[in-house]
This record gives C-alpha cells, sequence and structure tokens, in this order.
C-alpha cells in the first residue's frame, strides 16, 4: 500500500504515505503533518502505526512517529524533520539508528 484513507469532517481524504514526514499524538487525536498540508485526526498512535509501512516509519517517542526517510540531521536525542525537532525516546534510539544507512 502506498496510501491509506482518514476520515476528516465526515470525508475519506487520501494520503500518500511518501508525503508524511511526522505523525503526533495529541490527546485522544493524531495530528499527521504532510508536506502540502497538515490533518488532524481522531485516532491513537497505536492503531495508525499498525498501518504504516515498517519500510518508511519509525515510532520514536512515546507521542511521535517519524518517516525516517524524511529526516535532516540526528542531534543527541533529536531529530529534525522538516523544521520540525522531534525528541527521540532513549529506548527508541537503537532502532533509529538500526534503520538508518550509516557510515
Amino acid at each position: 500500500d502506498k496510501e491509506m484513507f482518514v476520515n476528516i469532517d465526515r470525508r475519506l481524504i487520501k494520503i500518500e504515505f511518501d508525503k508524511v514526514y511526522l505523525i503526533e499524538a495529541k490527546g485522544d487525536y493524531i495530528l499527521i503533518k504532510t508536506e502540502d498540508k497538515n490533518y488532524t485526526v481522531h485516532s491513537t498512535l497505536k492503531k495508525i502505526q499498525e498501518k504504516l509501512p515498517e519500510s518508511l516509519f519509525l515510532k520514536v517517542h512515546r507521542s511521535y512517529i517519524i518517516n525516517f526517510k524524511k529526516i535532516i540531521d540526528i542531534e543527541d536525542n533529536s531529530v529534525l524533520i522538516a523544521k520540525n525537532v522531534v525528541p527521540i525516546s532513549r529506548s527508541n534510539r537503537p532502532e533509529l539508528m538500526k534503520k538508518l544507512n550509516l557510515l
């Protein structure tokens, strides 16, 4: 699958995985940030994580899932993605390092 559909104001909106760079948990909602716009969806990170391809996405923190193909740089315990600085929790860092094509 190259996309998913999300329910926004009773409409089903198609979101292409390639365009998503960040998903953030906000209480009962999740914020899906894409190159074009941001979507607020009534769901949980856990639910959306099951739909995301592991070849692109990684949970780096209890409130954040990132598209690791969109990482600009990584410093200490945070990662920069399209002007967003996202924290990396200590427990998720090894998994991220494994996925990176590290020299």
